[in-house]
Formats: C-alpha cells, structure tokens, sequence
C-alpha cells in the first residue's frame, strides 16, 4: 500500500475556524481540507438543510419538460417511465413513476433486459411504447447518447424527456427536453447529480407548479440516496443534503420495500455504507441475475406483506449473483495465471460462458488482486459486452475513448463503464487498451493508495471527538471518512490473528503516556510479525465503535501497518 499523507491545510484558516467553532485544531483541519473555512460554511456542512437545494429551474430544458409533461397529463396521454436496469435507474423510475402515479393514472413503467436489449433505450422499447399507445417517454439515467433511437422515436411520433447524468458525446439526442447537468451549455450550479436525483429535480420542478415546496418531497429521498449511494457519486452539496435527509427517511419511515429489506438483516440503524453493501446489492441483484422490473415492483409496492414477498425473491436474486461472481472471479484469475498476464498494466479477460449480469462485480473484485484498469468480456447476442472498472485517479472512459476505433458503442464515467464490440476485434482492442493505458497512467497509481487526512496521538481519540467526527457523516466520495496516522505504537501483548483462515488482525495499542485502545485489521492477519515482541510501528486507521456484551467502546479500524 502506498501511503499519502495529505497537505496541511493554511494555519491561519484552520485557526481561525477552530476559534470560531470552538473545536480542537484537528477537527478544524479536517473541515479546512474539506473547503470548509468559516462558520456558515460549517453551520451549512453540519447541519444540512433541504432550502439549501438549487431552484430546479436552472437546468437547462427543466421548463420545457414540466410543459410537456402537464401538456400530456391534460391531454389524457399515456406516459412511459424508462429506466436502467441498476440501482440507479430502477430507483429512478420508482421515484418518477410512483410521484406521477399520485397525480395522473396513465402510467407504466419499462427496465430494459439487460441480456436481450442491454444497456439504456432500445427499439425494442420504443415499439413496446408504440405498440402500447405511449406518447410521451420519460427515460431517466440513460439516453444521453441515444441519437438514432430518439430520432426512431420520433418518426413514430412518441416524444422524449431525457434525464441522464453521464457525458454527453458531441451530439445531443433531439428530444423534447434533456435534462443532464454535464451538458456544457447547462448552467446549473452542481454538476454531480445521479440519474435519480436528475429525476428528483424533475419532480421538484413539477410540485412547484402546484404550489408544494421540497418539504412534500420528503418522502421519495430514500430512494435518492440509494441511487447516491450505490452509483458511487461524490456525496458533496446537493448529494450530501439528499443523502442525508434520505438516510432519515430510511432509517424512520422507509418505504415498503425497503422496509422489507431491512426486516431481512435485522440492523437498526443504517449508514449510507450499509446502503451501499446491503441494500443496493440487492437491487442490483433483480436486474443482474433476473429482470429490473423486480427492483421496481419492490419499490413501489405499498403493502407490506406484499413488498415481503418481493423482498423474499430479490434476496434468492442475491444468493444467486453471489455464487455467481465468486466462481466466475476464480476463473478469471486463472485466465490471468495461465496467459501470464500478471505483470501487464491492464486486465482484459473474457469467456463466453460468464454472466453477463456479474462481470461489473467480477471486475472490481479482480482489481483487489491485480490493481489496474479492468475489463471482463462476455457474449452478449452477437457482440462481446465488457463492463469497465478502474483504480483511483486514472479515467477508464477517456482510455476507451482511445481505442473507440475498435468499440461498436460504450458510455460511463471515469471509474466505470460499459462497452460491446464485435468478436473479431476483441484481440486488437486488448492490445490497444493496454497500450493506451500504458503510455498514460501515471505507475504510481498501480499502488492501492491510502489517503491519510491528518497524523494525531491516541490521547486525541475521545468519545467527544468520534461525536464530532461522526456528524461529518454521510461518507462518500468527495468526503470520506476521515483516515489518521499514529506512529510509535505498540502492542499490549495481546495481539493475534482472528477470522476465517487467520486472515483479520486484532490487538490493543498504546503509545508512550497514552489509554489502551483496541485495535481491528480486516486482512491484515499477515502484518503480525509487525506486532511481536514489543516492535513500535504506525498504523493508518479510522475510529468506529464497536459494541460486546451491551458494552460499547471506540476501536481503531486499521487500514495498514507498516514498521
């Protein structure tokens, strides 16, 4: 592991807002680093307020959309919420669908198969919309790059609302409306929406019409950090409010279906991380291994016992698309053992037999063995589909880019995306990823970083200053969970391996003049020779609490060990 400690921030500044906050000079530095340097700024940060959102009406195309919107509610026409099979966009239609459906009765919902349409909007669904009298579509979390099926659409006569929040290519869909903050010529103040909290302006916008303010809208945020959450965006100023007031929804009034959920893992209160790795696999699991349309009916359902039986479905979804990514991710280590491709610069394997609703999974789980950009192939019709994952600071999607040449259609972001090429250029596009990603990344970045916020003793940990810590809370990019470093540690004498196969570290440190504290190292048990016979060493490390036996304790959750 690379170590990088951060800059200090400028003292004055860190200073001043400790004097102003009357907190410790460790915490103001934090808030420093986190461009939080006066006491508004801070008030804002911890106590985040829904009247801090932007005025829906500053992206670009919003009132062109509510327009075309209320023109089809007036008219009696029947409108079509389409959506991507991920959490992103199932999340999305549910909000859209469910907030239209409170309103006006004409609405149904389309997720695209994954296998036989793959990713965004498809003719398919576009003849579903024709042959089923839909006049108006609302595609949320895909189509900003849908060119030849807006304009097929068009000659139908079906019109479209896009709300997207990937990069728009040159060219924008003519569609009625396209709501995408990315787009260059969009004005709105933050451009790190998700595909579901593009739909959430859209709704807010639309409530506004009616005279209802965002305290009315309350409800639908669970599903709006979910999508935060699971689509790995920063969670930084309009996210962080929405992630915030969405994580209390869930954990006081979720809705149904994620009730249901949380009914099933028995945990009472929920972070955003919990979010992350409980609930939207789960989501995921519907679209990966059967159908999206599942996620939607669970997340729209309103009668508990119902949403239970949903619940029930998605979870057997799960256990298989676990299975699943295990065997295949073994398979492709092999793939990698036998080519002798370990020393490359880039991963690129493929097998016709791996499932397609895996491989997204299967790539980031190759990346903890081999850390470099990846991608998994499989046969998807008569093209090789891949999905794309990549290692902190490089961007995947321009590398794509470079090797488009040899690409049939791809779209994403800078740390996933998805591709199909056809089968006889799959050798040439390995290459050439390879060598495009060889000739730009900087080798540095080939090293698994840890990002260490600041250096402090163990005295500093209080129950007061983890109090304060946690209100920087919800984590995510943009804002993670604040990492130290302490050196001059060493173990009490308890320290030993734990777990399944002696894979985890658990010990208590102290420093000279300093408390015990305990000490967990998830796969770290390898370190222990670090620890014996008395050895100082520093570790980096964030704080949590753990709880035993009714007790509970702050712990130390070791990131790395070094000498």
């Amino acid at each position: 592991m690379r170590w990088t400690l951060k800059p200090k921030p400028n003292l004055e500044t860190v200073q001043f807002l400790q004097h102003a906050l009357q907190v410790e000079e460790t915490i103001a530095s934090l808030l420093v680093q986190r461009s939080i340097e006066t006491y508004e700024q801070a008030k804002d940060f911890f106590r985040p307020s829904l009247n801090h959102l932007h005025d829906p009406f500053l992206m670009k195309d919003m009132q062109k959309a509510v327009e075309r919107i209320q023109k089809a509610i007036e008219s009696n026409e029947n409108i079509l919420v389409y959506g991507d099979y991920d959490v992103d966009g199932t999340t999305a239609v549910s909000l859209m669908s469910s907030y239209l459906k409170s309103e006006y009765p004409n609405v149904a919902t389309y997720i695209p198969d994954r296998y036989n349409e793959g990713y965004g909007i498809s003719f398919q669904g576009i003849d579903f919309a024709e042959d089923n009298n839909f006049t108006l579509i609302i595609a949320l979390d895909c189509g900003i790059k849908a060119i030849d099926k807006i304009n097929y659409a068009k000659e139908k006569n079906i019109d479209f609302i896009i709300c997207d929040h990937h990069r728009p290519g040159e060219q924008v869909p003519n569609a009625i409306a396209v709501l995408d903050p990315k787009q260059n010529d969009c004005n709105y103040p933050y451009k790190e929406l998700c595909g579901c909290g593009v739909g959430f302006k859209l709704i807010q916008a639309l409530a506004s019409k009616k005279g209802k303010t965002i305290d009315d809208l309350v409800e639908y945020l669970d599903l709006v950090a979910t999508a935060i959450g699971a689509d790995i965006v920063p969670i930084t100023g309009e996210n962080r409010i929405l992630a915030y007031f969405g994580l209390q929804v869930i954990n006081t009034q979720p809705r149904a279906g994620f009730k249901a959920i949380i009914n099933q893992i028995k945990k009472e209160t929920l972070t955003i991380t919990d979010v992350v790795f409980i609930i939207a696999p789960r989501i995921n699991a519907a679209g990966r291994m059967k159908h999206g349309q599942y996620a939607v009916d669970l997340l729209t359902e309103t009668n508990v016992q119902t949403a239970e039986v949903y619940a029930k479905e998605i979870e057997d979804f799960n256990t298989d698309r676990r299975e699943a990514d295990k065997q295949i991710t073994i398979e492709a280590l092999e793939h990698i053992e036998t080519q002798k491709e370990q020393e490359r610069f880039t991963t690129v394997v493929y097998s016709q037999d791996w499932h397609k609703g895996v491989i997204g999974i299967v790539a980031s789980r190759l990346i903890e063995t081999y850390y470099r950009p990846t991608l998994v192939f499989t046969k998807s019709g008569n093209m090789l589909a891949a999905s794309a994952r990549s290692v902190k600071g490089f961007d995947v999607y321009n590398a794509l880019e470079a090797c488009s040449e040899y690409i049939e259609q791809f779209g994403g972001h800078k740390y996933a995306a998805g591709l199909t090429l056809k089968e006889e250029n799959y050798e040439a596009f390995k290459q050439k990823f390879e060598d495009v990603v060889e000739s730009t990344i900087d080798k540095r970045l080939l090293t698994p970083e840890i990002s260490i916020d600041t250096q402090i003793e163990l005295n500093e940990i209080t129950p007061k200053f983890y109090r304060i810590l946690s209100q920087f809370a919800p984590f995510g990019p943009g804002n993670m969970s604040p990492v130290f470093m302490s050196d001059n540690l060493e173990d009490t004498g308890y320290g030993k391996c734990v777990g399944e196969d002696n894979k985890h570290l658990r010990l208590t440190v102290k420093q000279p003049n300093s408390d015990k504290i305990v000490c967990i190292g998830f796969g770290l048990g390898d370190k222990l020779n670090l620890i014996k016979d008395k050895r100082t060493f520093k570790a980096a490390y964030s704080i949590d609490e753990n709880e035993w036996k009714g007790n509970v304790f702050l712990q130390l959750k070791l990131r790395d060990i070094k000498e």
